[in-house]
């Protein structure tokens, strides 16, 4: 079975995984650092670990199925998921484990992830079955800083904040959130009371408050092209390990 897609040809890069040349050269080290080159024991791999790569963000990106993706790369819809569960582990966004510099701010939201595994999901506000994810982002830089451990989308931020585990990355830098994060060490805007309407200098304190944290909705929306956090069909980690792939893409396209 000839191949149609390869990682030899530049396009495919661009289009499939959102990275250009040099990127791309910085993840085949990343992963070849982490193991990916190495014999696994079992059968040897069909492809070189560059298409094996692409495999992956082209899994990610157009969430076709194996029986669609495998025939694409030359090999058997068996085999792509063997790739795939090999590789994705090894993209995926590392922990932060120093301390962010001083003038560090960080802004923490939830996303849903619409995920067929209902032991992972439930139902959501968006009316599907969902996960909940808690995605920190540098407010200077837009890089994503960390992805808490998925929980079932009817979990509120402020618990989500907790559970998912993604609090321990903030450190001790400021973290922006919105008023879902109402008990919790996250600066929020001002609230108004019944008997305490805003002054003006808090009506303009929310209103930089809300630019700023838009850029975290820019990031999801960014992160949001990969179609499989549209409508996520892995089992168990596979939510997890999705998100931190994505999440490791989108911060190799824009810091190069």
């Amino acid at each position: 079975m000839d191949a149609v897609v390869t990682a030899a040809e530049p396009e495919w890069v661009g289009l499939f995984a959102g990275l250009n040349e040099r990127q791309f050269r910085k993840l085949v080290v990343l992963v070849r650092r982490r193991g990916g080159g190495k014999p696994t024991g079992g059968r040897p791999w069909a492809l070189p670990l560059e298409d094996r790569i692409l495999l992956v963000a082209a899994y990610w990106r157009t969430n076709l199925t194996m029986r669609q993706l495998g025939p694409l790369f030359g090999i058997s819809k068996s085999a792509a998921d063997r790739v795939i569960d090999h590789i994705a582990p090894l993209l995926a966004l590392a922990p932060v484990r120093r301390r962010h510099p001083s003038d560090t701010v960080l802004i923490v939201d939830g996303t849903l992830v619409p995920t067929r595994d209902r032991s992972v999901a439930a139902s959501s506000k968006n009316y599907r079955y969902s996960t909940n994810h808690q995605v920190v982002i540098d407010a200077n830089t837009r890089l994503v800083v960390a992805a808490g451990r998925p929980l079932p989308g009817n979990r509120h931020d402020a618990r989500a904040y907790r559970e998912s585990g993604v609090d321990r990355a903030v450190k001790n830098a400021p973290v922006l959130g919105d008023g879902g994060y109402r008990g919790t060490p996250a600066l929020i805007p001002h609230w108004p009371r019944k008997d305490r309407p805003l002054t003006p200098e808090q009506q303009a304190d929310n209103a930089v408050h809300r630019r700023a944290r838009a850029r975290v909705e820019h990031a999801f929306s960014r992160m949001k092209t990969y179609k499989i956090l549209r409508d996520c069909r892995l089992r168990g980690d596979g939510v997890h390990q999705a998100i931190l792939g994505v999440a490791r893409l989108h911060n190799l396209a824009l810091a190069g």
